[in-house]
């Protein structure tokens, strides 16, 4: 028997559309050209976080982190940390930016507040001295995306989904996708591909951004908090080189997950030394302990970006029966769950909890050039 919907990509995010779509009562497919959760969710760094960088960005995360905190209050299969944000300003002129994020996140809904030099030391005290304050929001959580991958597939499953790992799918067609192994029809296809969803449907402008993280070996936390510079956002919208942020995340087995990085490198995952040393650089900056840490691996992945920073979910007019959900970028990890109730709203005619037109496929597309 056909199924009624076939989801591309295993990773988090087709994971999270899975689930939802089995749930709504549909024969579901689930193709995956290697293996569940091999790519880009294998390679993040597992953030949990409310961002705030344009209104339909902070819509959209505040919807899919509250999905997500409900679902870890009743599961104890994934692997999550409480441990909250902060976002350190370094100078008086950040902390009048912290004070206007902290009210940009309480009016959409997202308890946050700002401390000072003081408050901030007595919460971390192996920052560096002299740091202005931050902005600090209690809620962000922090994941180990395999485990989340793996609890969405299993909802799926248990829903009566089917994984077909080690598909390749070639291409999609109205209500079918054409694979090494032939062809599969289904009324609904649903493009989750992550960095090969443009390979998938052609003309989607969505590239590849590599990003380095590094984890240190167990020992002694130096701090209880993710933490995040406020510059993090303009280092995330510098398209023209490689950029490197100030990123810190504590684990519960003591081990610390440095980042962050981004840079147009193609469909590279080899890891660039100079940019390494940056990053680490910026770190140890803010975090001068750091430099004492032995660092136990490095790696590169690869986000799937868009130009304006949001991802697509909705349907692509131009093939019938085809869905969209790619191009979440860094924040995949955040918004799956949002990302899938709003697909499967919008597939089933039911009004979606949030406005779905600032993701819609159909909007005006921007090229990205490396």
């Amino acid at each position: 028997m056909s199924p009624d919907a076939i989801v591309i990509g295993a990773g988090v995010v087709g994971a999270a559309v899975a689930a939802e779509l089995a749930r709504a009562g549909m024969r579901v497919q689930i193709l995956e050209s290697a293996f569940p959760a091999g790519g880009t969710t294998s390679a993040a760094m597992g953030h949990i976080v409310v961002m705030d960088d344009s209104p339909a960005q902070l819509a959209l995360t505040a919807y899919s982190s509250r999905l997500l905190h409900d679902a870890l209050s009743g599961s104890s299969t994934v692997d999550h940390h409480r441990c909250g944000t902060l976002w350190i300003a370094e100078n008086e002129d950040q902390l009048d930016a912290a004070h206007h994020k902290a009210d940009t996140l309480n009016a959409g809904g997202v308890r946050a507040e700002v401390i000072d030099d003081r408050a901030l030391h007595n919460a971390e005290p192996a920052l560096r001295p002299g740091l202005a304050g931050a902005v600090y929001v209690p809620q962000d959580v922090v994941v180990y995306p395999p485990s989340l991958c793996a609890w969405l597939l299993r909802i799926a499953t248990e829903h009566g989904a089917e994984i077909r790992p080690r598909t390749e799918v070639l291409r999609a067609e109205p209500h079918a996708v054409v694979t090494e192994q032939g062809r599969l029809n289904a009324d609904v296809i649903v493009n989750a591909a992550g960095v090969r969803a443009p390979d998938i449907t052609p003309g989607l402008p969505i590239v590849p951004r590599r990003g380095h993280l590094v984890v240190t070996e167990p020992g002694t936390p130096l701090c209880r908090h993710q933490l995040v510079e406020l510059g993090y956002m303009q280092s995330a919208h510098d398209m023209s080189a490689g950029s490197v942020a100030f990123n810190v995340q504590p684990r519960p087995a003591g081990q610390l997950l440095i980042g962050s990085s981004r840079d147009l490198a193609g469909h590279t995952t080899t890891i660039d030394r100079s940019i390494v040393a940056r990053m680490l650089a910026r770190a140890i900056e803010f975090l001068p302990p750091l430099r004492r840490v032995r660092a136990l691996r490095t790696w590169a992945g690869l986000r799937p970006a868009t130009a304006d920073g949001l991802p697509f979910i909705g349907q692509w007019e131009r093939t019938p029966g085809l869905w969209i959900a790619a191009g979440h970028e860094g924040l995949g990890i955040t918004t799956a769950l949002g990302t899938a109730a709003l697909l499967v709203d919008m597939i089933r005619g039911v009004a979606p909890a949030i406005d779905p037109l600032p993701y819609s496929p159909a909007r005006a597309a921007v090229s990205i050039s490396a």
